[in-house]
C-alpha cells in the first residue's frame, strides 16, 4: 500500500469517538468535560481558532510596523544623542566589523518574525480550504515556527541588558526606544498568533480526503 492509502487508512481519534487533552496528551471519551490529569478543559476542535490567528497575527504586524520605524536605542554620549533602528544597529555593527552579532541580531530581528508572519498565515490560508499538502510537513512546519517563536525576543532582551549596564550619567547612557516596546508587543501578538492555531485541523483535512500524497 502507498503512503497516501496508508494515511487514509487511519482511524483518527475524532472518529472513534475520543478527544487528546492538548496540555498533558491524554486521550478520553468526547463526552467528557474536563481532563482528570491536569483538569484542563477538553474540546475537540477550537472553532474560533481561525479567527484568533488572524486577529493575533494583525495585530502584530501592526506592531511590527512602528519596531522598524522608531528607534530602538538611544544612545547619549557627552551631551550628544544618537538614535538607532533595527537594522541601523545592524548596519553600525557591520560597521564596525561585528559580522557575528549583526548576523544574530538581523536574524532574530528581521527574518525570523517575517518568517513567522509568513508561515502562519500560510497555514491559516490553508486551513481555511481543502488542501493537497502533506499534514505531516505542515504540522512540522507549525512546530518549528512555535519553537522558534521566542528567540525573536533576544533584540528586546539586548537593549534591556544594554540599558541596565551603560548608565554613566553625561558620559554614556543607553536607553530604549518606543521600538523596543512595539518589538516586545509584536513578537507576543505572533506567539499569541501561533498558540491560537489549532494543529489539529491540519488533520481534519487528511481526514476529508484532501491528501493525495
Amino acid at each position: 500500500m502507498d503512503r497516501a492509502g496508508q494515511q487514509q487508512s487511519l482511524t483518527t481519534a475524532r472518529e472513534a469517538g475520543m478527544v487528546g487533552c492538548t496540555y498533558c496528551g491524554l486521550l478520553l471519551p468526547m463526552d467528557q468535560a474536563h481532563c482528570p490529569r491536569c483538569g484542563a478543559g477538553l474540546q475537540s476542535r477550537d472553532d474560533q481558532s481561525l479567527q484568533k490567528v488572524w486577529a493575533w497575527l494583525l495585530a502584530g504586524l501592526i506592531a511590527y510596523v512602528p519596531a522598524n520605524l522608531y528607534p530602538m536605542l538611544r544612545t547619549t554620549q557627552m551631551f550628544h544623542t544618537t538614535e538607532s533602528t533595527i537594522v541601523g544597529g545592524v548596519s553600525d555593527l557591520i560597521h564596525h566589523h561585528a559580522y557575528g552579532i549583526a548576523f544574530i541580531v538581523f536574524f532574530a530581528s528581521v527574518v525570523i518574525p517575517i518568517g513567522k508572519f509568513i508561515v502562519i498565515a500560510y497555514l491559516a490560508y490553508l486551513m481555511s480550504r481543502p488542501h493537497k499538502s502533506d499534514p505531516h510537513r505542515l504540522h512540522l512546519l507549525y512546530e518549528v515556527v512555535e519553537f522558534i517563536g521566542r528567540w525573536s525576543m533576544i533584540d528586546v532582551f539586548v537593549v534591556a541588558i544594554l540599558t541596565a549596564l551603560v548608565q554613566f550619567d553625561v558620559l554614556a547612557t543607553i536607553n530604549p526606544g518606543i521600538a523596543a516596546v512595539c518589538f516586545a508587543l509584536s513578537v507576543v501578538f505572533t506567539m499569541l498568533s501561533a498558540q491560537s492555531f489549532d494543529s489539529r485541523l491540519i488533520w481534519d483535512r487528511l481526514e476529508k480526503g484532501s491528501f493525495h500524497g
